[in-house]
């Protein structure tokens, strides 16, 4: 999106998700051109049974064995193949509401959780999302069909009035609700990552499901420019301090500190097992998208040769 381009949220749901489906379908390395199985490592989680070769097939997946048993050209067929659930959990906190580049981190967000969709939809697959923020967590089944997409693009983009009462509902405790959905379904769990506790769910989550980690950037949260007397307000808390920018030592400390919070970030979901994807506020990120699914679809081709 450009500066001029209006934020999602000031678009229906509809024209948001029409304006998101231009953005894949008119760029000239056909993202969205048939399956993507790779948008997570490996070509799929477990080989499950052989089925004849169909053009298209990759060559790299024959199965040999049944071929000559049969004299009928067969591929290793594997669970990532068959009809597939993916949910998405999207952060909806305060702290997504924020960005100093080319869109806010919500909007990045919405973008990712649209992008997944796109690229995990076929016939018989399912959608489902878990939003969690000030109002709780709000749940939706996952459904098939151009209306669920637009289902979680409205509720992902609204701000709806926080019920007196009502807890907040961390990112961990969105995680910690997959625990009772059925196994080997795929997770695109889609957040800043900056709150504690999500390490331990996010582990567990991916002992179950395949997983991809997409984090949320803004350059600001990277580094701060000299612009003198700053006043910031924590969106989460409210809380308000006084930032002297024009300090080089105070700005360089505030680097370094956030980069080593980027670092425990990446190692932490590292260490969960899950996929990790980074996208920015102030880059290209239908590109980066589409640099990481065509790294991954490298790697699975590299492990299927023989």
């Amino acid at each position: 999106m450009s500066d001029s381009t209006p934020s999602l949220r000031e678009l229906t749901p509809e024209q948001a998700l029409k304006h998101l489906e231009l953005l894949f379908t008119r760029r000239p390395d056909g993202l969205l051109q048939g399956d993507h199985p790779s948008l997570l490592p490996g070509p799929g989680s477990e080989v499950s049974e052989t089925r004849p070769y169909v053009i298209g097939d990759d060559v790299r997946r024959m199965d040999w064995n049944a071929t000559a048993r049969t004299t009928v050209p067969h591929v290793r067929r594997t669970l990532a193949d068959r009809e597939l659930t993916t949910w998405i959990v999207l952060d909806a906190s305060a702290s997504m509401d924020f960005g100093t580049a080319r869109m806010e981190k919500r909007d990045l967000a919405v973008g990712a959780a649209a992008a997944v969709a796109f690229l995990t939809e076929r016939a018989g697959n399912r959608l489902g999302a878990q939003l969690t923020g000030p109002y709780g967590i709000r749940r939706i089944p996952p459904r098939g069909g151009r209306g669920q997409l637009l289902a979680i693009l409205r509720a992902a983009l609204e701000r709806p009035r926080v019920e007196p009462g009502v807890p907040e509902q961390s990112l961990a405790d969105a995680l910690h609700a997959l625990r009772v959905l059925p196994p080997r379904g795929m997770v695109a769990v889609i957040s800043d990552f900056l709150e504690s506790g999500w390490e331990q769910p996010l582990r567990t989550t991916t002992r179950r499901h395949q997983v991809l980690a997409v984090e949320t950037v803004d350059p600001r949260e990277l580094e701060l420019p000299d612009v003198g007397l700053l006043t910031v307000v924590d969106p989460e808390t409210g809380r308000r301090r006084e930032i002297p920018t024009h300090a080089r030592r105070f700005r360089e400390r505030y680097a370094a500190a956030a980069l080593e919070q980027r670092a425990l970030i990446r190692q932490s979901i590292r260490h969960s097992g899950a996929a990790h994807l980074q996208l920015r506020t102030d880059r290209d990120w239908v590109r980066d998208i589409v640099r990481y699914v065509s790294g991954q679809r490298r790697r699975a081709g590299a492990k299927g040769a023989p």
